[in-house]
């Protein structure tokens, strides 16, 4: 396996989104048909990192109707990231497992991909056409080594009802944010966005910055050539995104002593979200899928409920961005036993069907063409498709989310300036 595995990905347009222009959804694949033995009895497992995984045993559930004496499994692997590779190696090794884009490139995984099977020889027949292309990186060889099962996005959750009641609307453009902020403030509310701050790690700041130095680096490939090889000189194009998070704090959108206050960037974001005084909570796609887990959870919000969309953040006068990229990936670990039926299974599931199932149950954005959305992603479907990025379609290491991540949240919390940041960049861990 080669150090570095790079993305080399075929741009697709979203073929459901009408509103883009964009083309007719092309006919579905058939209707699964099984092609081993019915009968075969034997043991499937799934590793991961989540801690349950309610709509992957759904699709377990659907799969024992066909093949009632395969035992399919999920395990949660304790600090999966360090033990992945140890234990792709031992007599317990795991059929599937978690992947992610940000392994890519990283050493450290080099002993992970050694295990991944290629998805996509033909012989395998899996339906990868269901999958936006954009979402599928290709190693050196070509080869598919892990295939997306949800995508996500960086956006603000919106209480609809609260802008009704004040009479405002909701803001498409990075005006009319500042303009309804200023107004959300007058009418009582201290801070009219919120999100988490604690700590670096999915901070408001970075959802803030992120899609806006990605969307730079789209625009000019030599910036995103130094920036994934930590060259100082990439810092400049980071400015733009520093500045608005700073902007956003100073005209008072933001109040980050209320936003300290809330303890984790999922479970927390969400409970303050329901409290119902929350204008806009800027958060992720992943953040967003715990949302209706917890409407039941949320007092305030049974004993009012309220209607909520998740929207692109308007960070530009031409609107926000739709930072398209993978949320979790499947790879399967070619030295497993079983590893006919552990295809069969894959054949299942990389379908729009069980993809959009899944995504439904666990409210994350489905990475498949038809691009079913939930309700609360309605808005994404409005975005036009010169704002619709795909990180992995550029070839963005996770060296530059690294360096993102760490500048905004020091940049927000005041412990360096914009300068001084855009002059460290390729320093940040």
């Amino acid at each position: 396996m080669k150090k570095v595995f790079r993305s080399i990905l075929a741009f697709c347009t979203f073929v459901s989104l009408t509103a883009c222009g964009s083309e007719p959804q092309k006919e579905t694949a058939a209707e699964f048909k099984p092609s081993l033995d019915t009968g075969t009895n034997c043991r499937i497992t799934v590793a991961g990192s989540y801690d349950n995984f309610e709509a992957l045993e759904m699709e377990f559930d659907r799969f024992n109707e066909i093949y009632p004496n395969v035992e399919l499994n999920y395990v949660k692997l304790d600090d999966y990231n360090n033990v992945l590779g140890t234990v792709l190696d031992s007599n317990d090794k795991p059929n599937i497992f978690f992947s992610f884009s940000w392994m890519v490139g990283n050493e450290k995984y080099d002993t992970v991909f050694a295990h991944m099977e290629d998805l996509s020889d033909p012989a395998l027949g899996l339906g990868l056409d269901c999958i936006r292309s954009r979402l599928i990186s290709r190693d050196t060889e070509d080869h598919v080594l892990m295939v997306p099962v949800f995508a996500r996005t960086y956006g603000m959750l919106v209480n609809n009802d609260l802008f009704k009641k004040e009479g405002l609307s909701i803001p498409t453009t990075w005006t009319e944010l500042l303009t309804v902020c200023e107004e959300l403030r007058s009418k009582g509310y201290d801070s009219p966005m919120m999100g988490y701050s604690l700590k670096s790690s999915s901070s408001f700041m970075n959802t803030v910055a992120y899609p806006l130095f990605v969307a730079a680096l789209a625009e000019n490939p030599e910036a995103l050539a130094l920036a994934n090889k930590l060259d100082p000189a990439a810092g400049e194009y980071m400015r733009p995104a520093l500045e608005t998070v700073e902007q956003l704090l100073r005209n008072g959108c933001i109040d980050l002593a209320e936003c300290d206050k809330i303890e984790d960037n999922y479970s927390q974001v969400i409970m303050r979200f329901f409290e119902g005084d929350v204008p806009m909570m800027i958060c992720t796609g992943d953040t967003v899928s715990g949302t209706k887990k917890r409407e039941s959870q949320s007092e305030a919000f049974t004993s009012a409920p309220f209607d909520y969309s998740f929207f692109p953040l308007p960070l530009t006068e031409d609107g926000g961005y739709f930072i398209d990229s993978p949320s979790l990936e499947f790879s399967v670990n070619k030295t497993c036993d079983h590893l006919d039926m552990t295809n069969e299974f894959m054949r299942f599931l990389i379908t729009n069907k069980a993809l959009n199932e899944m995504a439904s149950v666990k409210r994350l954005v489905t990475p498949t063409t038809d691009l079913s959305f939930d309700s609360v992603y309605a808005p994404f479907g409005q975005v036009p498709s010169e704002h619709i990025i795909s990180p992995e379609m550029l070839g963005i290491l996770d060296t530059i989310a690294v360096q993102t991540r760490a500048a905004a949240f020091l940049v927000g919390t005041g412990e360096i300036t914009v300068d001084e940041a855009v002059g460290m960049y390729g320093d940040f861990e």
